[in-house]
């Protein structure tokens, strides 16, 4: 009979296996045999509590910990890298190769493990530098290309470039085959054939290095490409790795021919030359796509040394390096040798040296001043715009043409000579400490009257010279062709043209605020005792236009001449009415637009478009910003009959009489004290003009010299030839002033 304790047993035993039959049939094997249960692990929730709250106790405390902890993972990471590149090579190696026979077994165990840490190393310096190209590389940026923004008249004829770099973009279409081939023989034969980085051409560039040769380039197109896009030291061996990748990224964004045709446009050909169509303008005279054989190869062959082999300077070193590309190109059978050797008989004609100055321009300063204001930071500093001007390029060189003929007649006088020197003279002077010239200058502004267009500006004689633009910031003294501003404000409150004033001397405390010593006398010393107010203007009488601005008044007459763009300032006081301050020639030809437009002064500009070189619109124009005058249209139309019987009758009658002008014309002479400047200002039904003669230094020109023989000349000459695309029509049929806005 069992005793108690192995009853015991036995149930246990069954409740075992029961529990763990029901749990799970797959503990219970084939033969029924049960396995042994496991056994239960120790529990010690408390202890374990404590340990957990221990921890976040010191880690709370020793902030130190985090940065151990840190410095622990990165070496961990460190170590595994180590480890999958330099130990488990060796480690799987040897275990594939243990049953292999043993010459085999050990060729694979020497040669097998450095190869694959070799790759691993490569890979992983690959990753490194492809993290580094990341941050450094922007497509757009390959793309981006400082240029010249190109400025054009309102007849599309191209005036001139600025801004950017000496580069004009060009298509690949429009460069000329044979400098393309020999672009690639000369720096990438293989072009067409690697993915950015030539591995044979590196190779070869590492056994000239390491047998003593010197240096050999070894980059492609794609690599100088990137070198010239983004910012890094290129020329050391991190540079180089950095340039790999990036020429990497280049090709797969762009095509071949996209490559090489930004990589042409981006060449450094010396000086400020950059592009080959800037290359091939500034060395032949003629575009990228009429180069020849010999040219293009000339061109290919100075790239790598561009002012130590520049045509300008070392001709017969650009010949030999014409000769060495000419060699590449039958090397890698782009030509035959018989082209090559008929290239080398040809005589290449190289800009001649009085046509490689850039010429300066008065009308490029201009324009920069406006664009300046219209244009952002990088707009200017990229360049590559197209900008459309008012101006008119057949004005411009008439009216360049009439500044300087008859300043050169002026040039002649007896009594000029002993004062000033000539221009001839000053040309003559060595260019090294040179002083200012002082010579005589003069200065034209002629505007369109119902738009306030610029149709053509000269600030001077010579730009090489000087280039002090005096059309837009020469402040000069007036003088009387301020007054019909005065007189309009007279008309304006009242006075009536016809009336009469005296003509006499001026008495004291006649004219309010004025001086006792203050006693401006006519310039003939003839006084009347009275004069038709319509004459007293024609024939520009001091005295009597000094009691006409006493009538209407210094603060009216201050308002007029604000309205009408007088931007300097203009003090209260009697003297303004004789014109006594400054204003520049441009300032005084928006003023006489006045007359024609009945008081109505639309802003002077000349920038009528922007567009980028894809056609988009950068600055669409201002329009017409227009200031209207507070005078009657009554007021305005009796000045300007006036102004017209001036140029009859007047001090401007030498127009018609002498200098052959007969179109209906209005305008009115200038002259200051001493004939220290001589003005004109006059218009026609269309066309607005101002001109200004007179010395840098404020000196007389000349003895006896005044408006009708300084500026008028001038004005007679530009306008002859003006009238021929703007005829003059009628001046009291004014044309319908339409509000621009």
């Amino acid at each position: 009979m069992p005793n108690k304790k192995s009853a015991r047993k036995s149930a246990t035993k069954k409740r075992t296996t029961t529990k763990k039959s029901a749990g799970s049939g797959s503990r219970v094997n084939s033969g029924g045999h049960t396995p042994p249960p496991r056994k239960r692990a120790r529990k010690s929730a408390a202890g374990s509590s404590k340990r957990m709250s221990s921890n976040k106790k010191s880690s709370g405390k020793l902030p130190k910990n985090l940065i151990l902890n840190l410095l622990y993972r990165i070496c961990f990471f460190f170590k595994k890298i180590f480890w999958f590149v330099f130990i488990a090579p060796w480690q799987m190696i040897r275990e594939k190769s243990y049953k292999w026979p043993p010459s085999i077994k050990w060729i694979a165990r020497l040669t097998i493990p450095p190869a694959l840490t070799g790759l691993m190393l490569f890979l992983c310096l690959w990753g490194f530098y492809e993290f580094r190209a990341h941050s450094l590389y922007k497509k757009e940026l390959v793309e981006e290309m400082p240029a010249r923004t190109t400025i054009y008249d309102r007849n599309g004829e191209i005036i001139g470039r600025i801004h950017g770099h000496n580069r004009y973009i060009v298509k690949i279409d429009n460069v000329s085959k044979y400098f393309i081939k020999a672009l690639i023989a000369r720096e990438d034969a293989r072009f067409y054939k690697h993915g950015g980085v030539d591995l044979r051409a590196l190779a070869r560039s590492a056994k000239v290095l390491v047998q003593g040769g010197g240096r050999q380039g070894g980059s492609t197109l794609s690599m100088q490409l990137a070198d010239n896009s983004f910012s890094y030291k290129g020329k050391t061996i991190d540079g180089k790795f950095l340039e790999m990748v990036l020429a990497r990224r280049i090709e797969s964004d762009f095509t071949k021919d996209e490559i090489l045709e930004m990589y042409m446009n981006r060449i450094f050909w010396g000086g400020s030359i950059r592009g080959i169509e800037s290359a091939s303008m500034t060395y032949f005279e003629k575009h990228a796509s009429e180069l020849t054989l010999s040219e293009s190869a000339m061109l290919a062959g100075i790239i790598s040394g561009p002012n130590a082999f520049s045509p300008f300077r070392h001709y017969d070193k650009a010949i030999l390096k014409r000769d060495l590309t000419l060699r590449s190109m039958v090397q890698y059978e782009f030509i035959t040798q018989a082209d090559a050797d008929e290239a080398m008989k040809e005589v290449i004609h190289i800009r001649p040296p009085e046509r490689r100055m850039n010429k300066k321009s008065y009308v490029i300063s201009s324009l920069k001043q406006e664009l300046d204001v219209i244009l952002e930071e990088n707009n200017i500093k990229m360049g590559g715009l197209i900008v459309k001007t008012t101006l008119d390029i057949d004005m411009q060189r008439a009216a360049e043409k009439a500044v300087n003929e008859h300043l050169r007649g002026i040039e002649r006088k007896t009594d000029y000579l002993r004062r000033h020197q000539t221009h001839t003279q000053y040309s003559r002077l060595s260019r090294k400490n040179r002083p200012d010239p002082n010579y005589v200058q003069g200065a034209l502004v002629c505007l369109e009257n119902h738009t306030g267009a610029i149709i053509a500006i000269v600030g001077g004689r010579d730009p090489q010279h000087s280039e002090f633009n005096r059309a837009t910031d020469s402040k000069r003294q007036v003088g009387s062709i301020f007054k019909p501003f005065v007189y309009l404000s007279a008309f304006e409150k009242g006075m009536n043209p016809n009336q009469w004033i005296s003509d006499e001397r001026l008495y004291p405390n006649e004219i309010k605020g004025a001086t006792r010593e203050w006693n401006p006398r006519n310039s003939d010393e003839v006084y009347k005792p009275s004069i038709r107010i319509s004459e007293a203007l024609a024939r520009s009488r001091n005295t009597a236009s000094i009691r006409v601005g006493n009538y209407s008044g210094i603060n009216r007459v201050i308002e007029t001449a604000r309205m009408a763009g007088f931007q300097q300032h203009i003090p209260e006081d009697p003297s303004i009415y004789l014109g006594s301050f400054s204003a520049t020639p441009k300032e005084v030809a928006t003023a006489y637009t006045a007359f024609p437009n009945d008081c109505i002064v639309y802003r002077p500009h000349m920038i009528k478009q922007i567009t980028d070189a894809n056609g988009k619109i950068v600055y669409p124009g201002s329009g017409s910003i227009w200031w209207d005058n507070t005078a009657s249209k009554a007021a305005s139309r009796a000045v300007s009959a006036i102004l017209e019987q001036s140029t009859r009758t007047g001090t401007g009658r030498s127009m018609r009489s002498q200098y052959g002008f007969h179109r209906e014309a209005a305008g009115k002479t200038g002259t200051t004290n001493d004939s220290r400047d001589g003005w004109f200002a006059g218009y026609t039904s269309k066309l607005t003009c101002a001109v200004w003669v007179g010395m840098d230094d404020n000196s007389t020109v000349y003895r006896g010299a005044s408006g009708s023989t300084l500026a008028l000349p001038i004005w007679t000459k530009f306008m002859k030839v003006a009238d021929e695309k703007y005829p003059a029509g009628s001046i009291s049929n004014r044309a319908i002033i339409v509000d621009p806005n």
